[in-house]
């Protein structure tokens, strides 16, 4: 029985061989055909085609501090950087906050003349004419009938004329 059962065995993985050829697709092996080769074409150079460009985007700013600051009227926001500049200028002599204060409240309120006026102020503290003369227009635009306009049109009448 060994003998048989030698010859079941090897008739077996003979079987299971051919048949995971075949799974395989590689009969071919086992026929004995010269492969065939497709008819010869001439080969056209192949162009690569460059994809357009996409027009690069900015991506939203990440950081919301770097983001540019909108003005829109706030009356209470352009008082309370009015008061913040007031400190710094009676309090501190630091006239340079005291600008940017002046400045942020007359972004926040467009139609403040005490902010003109004490942006004024602060200019003619730092010596910069032109800027005050700026100051004191504008406040003079705004309130004209105000006590002191008469001593600011006279003040400002001194100093050079703008250059354009």
């Amino acid at each position: 029985m060994s003998r048989v059962s030698s010859l079941v065995t090897a008739t077996l993985v003979t079987a299971s061989l051919v048949a995971a050829a075949a799974m395989l697709g590689i009969g071919g092996l086992f026929a004995q055909q010269p492969p065939t080769d497709p008819p010869a074409q001439p080969q056209k150079k192949l162009e690569t085609q460059h994809p357009a460009k996409p027009t690069e985007q900015e991506p939203p700013e990440e950081d919301e501090s770097l983001k540019p600051e909108e003005f829109s009227l706030n009356p209470l926001e352009a008082q309370k950087n009015i008061n913040a500049g007031d400190f710094y200028f009676k309090t501190r002599k630091n006239y340079g906050a005291a600008r940017r204060r002046y400045l942020r409240a007359t972004m926040w309120d467009p139609g403040s003349a005490e902010a003109f006026l004490k942006l004024g102020e602060t200019e003619e503290k730092l010596n910069d004419h032109a800027a005050a003369r700026g100051a004191y227009e504008k406040y003079l635009e705004l309130a004209p009938t105000a006590k002191n306009s008469a001593a600011i049109a006279k003040k400002i009448e001194k100093w050079p004329a703008p250059k354009k």
